[in-house]
């Protein structure tokens, strides 16, 4: 059966004990499809589209695909740091063209690329997600460029903008790595982050992401589990 590769960043990515009670999107994404669909995930805390190439973490992904199996590539949140230039990409510039390079890896060997926006981080004004610090130009470039090659795209930057604004100010903290004193003994008490994810949030994007494989249909909705189809 179908290896799904998830090429990303922390939100992605699997957590230890070390960075609990932190958990990636690709961690818990085994929820929602069936068991013999297997996740090799090699998203990285940190890492941008650019630093990802840089360090070679795309090589082992070639190494290793094979025809049927899928690429999801989920960056955006450390290709806009401008202050960083060891990660920063110009949206509409080098970030499309490393786009091109994960969707060929994933071509080449003809497996199934999937472009799948960046999960939005938990801000807030009044009862409303501010668009203050979001992922706007990385959005539409992603867009833009599965258009362009004919890619599938899931939009979960849409989709998480709903489901925080559903969810709400404080009910949201619950999806989000907001540590109150006295309680996660291996992480540093009383944080208060707004882009990485507990259990429960990485769940629910994961659920998000499943709907968008079930919408696309075909393929991609046959890795669901059947109930979920």
């Amino acid at each position: 059966m179908a290896t799904i590769y998830w090429a990303g960043d922390s939100t992605v990515q699997y957590n230890g004990i070390k960075t609990y009670p932190q958990t990636g999107i690709g961690q818990v994404f085994n929820l929602f499809i069936k068991p013999e669909i297997k996740i090799s995930n090699h998203a990285k805390n940190g890492r941008s589209t650019k630093s990802f190439i840089d360090e070679s973490r795309l090589e082992p992904i070639y190494d290793s695909i094979t025809e049927g199996d899928f690429l999801f590539i989920q960056f955006g949140h450390n290709d806009e740091k401008k202050d960083d230039p060891a990660r920063y990409t110009e949206p509409f510039g080098e970030f499309v063209e490393n786009l091109e390079k994960f969707v060929n890896v994933a071509r080449n060997k003809k497996a199934y690329p999937v472009i799948i926006t960046p999960v939005e981080r938990r801000n807030f004004i009044d009862t409303s997600v501010t668009t203050e610090f979001n992922h706007d130009e990385y959005v539409k470039a992603m867009k833009q460029t599965a258009e362009k090659l004919d890619v599938a795209l899931i939009d979960l930057n849409s989709m998480s903008r709903e489901e925080l604004k559903k969810k709400g100010v404080e009910a949201s903290k619950d999806w989000y790595m907001h540590l109150p004193e006295g309680v996660y003994p291996y992480h540093m008490e009383g944080l208060a982050d707004n882009t990485h994810l507990k259990y429960a949030g990485a769940v629910a994007y994961a659920g998000c992401i499943a709907r968008g494989l079930k919408e696309l249909g075909g393929i991609y909705e046959e890795l669901l589990l059947e109930d979920l189809i």
